[in-house]
């Protein structure tokens, strides 16, 4: 292997494990949330700013600020909602602020991904080996163990 194939070996070695090490897959983005000391539209210029080659990423909306994933949003909130969805960007809110009627699910844009927390120990709803529930489109959620840990664990 001459020394040129070595360096490049070396860095891309590099690179992955930086972007395990983030909690992402190589182009996958982060995930950000809204509602845990940040405003949507923070949360989402953040986003925007971090992920500018198109790569998927992950915008988790908490009570109140879901109030941006509404159909009837505030126009400056539709509007950094319009940019994260044309930017790659997967919006997600809580399966739990859904069944509690922290967000009412009927408002919600069509593009909102629910999704559930850790289930109880010992639960059924778990399937053994599994990353998801059964029922659950696994393509909109975060490849990196690390980030879907850090959604359920928001979750639950």
């Amino acid at each position: 292997m001459s020394l040129p194939t070595k360096v490049s070996s070396l860095v891309a070695a590099v690179l992955l494990a930086a972007a395990t090490l983030a909690g992402t897959q190589p182009g996958e983005g982060g995930l950000y949330i809204a509602g845990a000391g940040f405003s949507f539209d923070a949360a989402a210029q953040r986003a925007l700013a971090q992920n500018t080659a198109g790569q998927r990423f992950f915008l988790l909306s908490l009570p109140p600020e879901a109030s941006a994933l509404r159909r009837n949003a505030l126009p400056a909130q539709a509007q950094w909602r319009e940019r994260v969805l044309a930017a790659n960007g997967v919006l997600l809110v809580c399966q739990r602020d859904l069944d509690l009627g922290r967000i009412d699910a009927a408002t919600l844009v069509s593009q909102v991904v629910p999704v559930r927390g850790w289930p109880p120990r010992g639960s059924p709803a778990w399937p053994a080996g599994q990353r998801t529930f059964a029922g659950e489109d696994r393509a909109s959620l975060p490849a990196a163990n690390e980030a879907l840990r850090r959604l359920r664990s928001t979750c639950s």
